[in-house]
């Protein structure tokens, strides 16, 4: 299922564990003076106390630098342009970059080796977080339709190396956690809801070489959005529920790096995703667990999709992309309408995507036969349709979505020294992640159950 464009989207240099503890012991923790170029150890620029907002002590910042962020409303859209600085909030749930339903971005990162952490980013009109590689966008929005160019890797290189773990992203009108033309990175223990698109997006990376893990996302249009994303990139232990839509994975000609190939999803919890109380924005699939569209060589494994009125998982065509070698192993799938549909076009039918593991009611009928593992031939294609369906509910505005319970803290928040950003640990693989409980990250959740 396509993501909707019309709006808007080798390894990082890594420092010597005992260097940098040798430096950090030695560096100051006082602001710097202007920035200007004598040499210095990293420090720590105190917001409030050393520069009165978060901007302003970014544009003092240097590589290695700790911004970390007193308890406050900071009403400022935040840019992150110095390499290799982390912007931490001291209290998650009171540090909040708030854009006041009128300002575009809460974060954009567009330099590589940063790490966002432990603060909340809510009502901006685009994406809560936005690491990208992309500067040429206004506010470094990454564009895949109107006045979209081709990908130029020598104008617009991917942002290389990047972290954004323990933010909450709230009531953003287009993407919560959004990294587009960016790789090697992690997205870890982050909460979105309130997105009018999805709260989590990786898109637009060929490898990708990013692990997105421990994260909720609920409230949303989508829960997670992984578009021309294409391995290595693992999605693993995630709790995506009470969306309109749980996930999508997929190719998109809207964006570059046709087909999406060799992600990992495995060990989340797909749960309940027809709910109403979420803004309207997810191209008519309400009621839907996890849509690959045009998706190759995906590995679907050991996740817990469940309670979904149309369907739990869709292997469909884009345009003229069919799904290829889609591989969906070990699932537990309860409560759905249908657990597996293949809704391919007869010009784009696909090939060499099997099932192995127990399913309930599917489209077609004999498709856990046709699709058995390790690779059966293909359905005869549609046309077909999910179940009848009534009519996706009205929803609500976004800024209108409750804000979420209380987060857990990064540990050590206020006191903890920055550690740099060295790429995903990985690779994750499939066989070493069980299937969820069906409570998993319940704690987080404003279900709780």
């Amino acid at each position: 299922m396509p993501s909707p464009r019309t709006r808007t989207p080798a390894a990082l240099f890594a420092t010597a564990v005992t260097t940098l503890a040798a430096i950090v012991a030695s560096a100051c923790t006082a602001a710097p003076g202007p920035a200007d170029d004598a040499p210095r150890a990293p420090v720590t620029i105190r917001v409030p106390a050393d520069a009165s907002t978060v901007n302003a002590a970014l544009d003092r910042a240097r590589p290695r630098d700790l911004v970390l962020v007193s308890p406050g409303v900071y009403r400022e859209s935040v840019r992150v342009r110095t390499p290799r600085v982390t912007l931490r909030g001291t209290d998650r749930n009171r540090v909040v970059i708030d854009g006041e339903g009128r300002r575009g971005n809460g974060v954009v990162v567009t330099a590589p080796g940063v790490s966002v952490e432990n603060l909340t980013v809510r009502n901006h009109l685009q994406n809560g977080v936005l690491v990208t590689g992309l500067k040429s966008g206004g506010e470094g929005v990454g564009r895949g339709s109107d006045g979209y160019h081709r990908l130029d890797p020598a104008a617009d290189p991917p942002l290389t190396g990047f972290r954004v773990r323990y933010v909450t992203a709230a009531d953003n009108g287009l993407y919560g956690i959004y990294a587009f033309n960016a790789r090697r990175g992690t997205i870890e223990h982050n909460y979105a809801s309130g997105s009018a698109d999805s709260g989590l997006y990786v898109g637009q990376c060929k490898p990708c070489g990013i692990l997105v893990r421990g994260n909720v996302a609920e409230r949303n249009a989508v829960g997670y959005e992984g578009t021309n994303a294409s391995g290595p990139l693992w999605v693993v232990g995630n709790r995506f529920t009470g969306n309109r839509v749980g996930m999508t994975v997929g190719s998109d000609y809207l964006e570059a790096l046709t087909p999406q190939t060799g992600a990992v999803i495995a060990g989340n919890l797909i749960a309940g995703n027809a709910a109403p109380d979420t803004p309207e924005q997810a191209d008519g699939g309400f009621g839907i667990g996890l849509g690959i569209a045009g998706g190759r060589d995906n590995t679907v494994a050991r996740n817990r999709i469940t309670g979904h009125p149309r369907a739990a998982l869709i292997l469909s065509s884009t345009e003229d992309l069919p799904p290829i070698g889609n591989r969906i192993t070990g699932n537990l799938f309860t409560g759905n309408a249908v657990d597996a549909a293949y809704l391919t076009s007869a010009h784009a039918p696909g090939s060499g995507n099997c099932f192995a593991g127990p399913l309930g009611r599917t489209l077609p009928a004999d498709l856990a036969t046709t699709l058995a593992c390790p690779a059966g031939s293909s359905p005869v294609p549609g046309p077909r349709t999910p179940p009848a369906f009534a009519p996706a509910p009205v929803g609500v505005p976004f800024l209108d979505v409750p804000l979420p319970p209380v987060q857990p803290q990064l540990p050590g928040a206020a006191t903890a020294v920055a550690e740099p950003v060295t790429g995903p640990t990985g690779p994750v693989g499939p066989e070493s992640v069980p299937v969820p409980t069906a409570t998993l990250l319940a704690d987080r959740s404003r279900d709780r159950r």
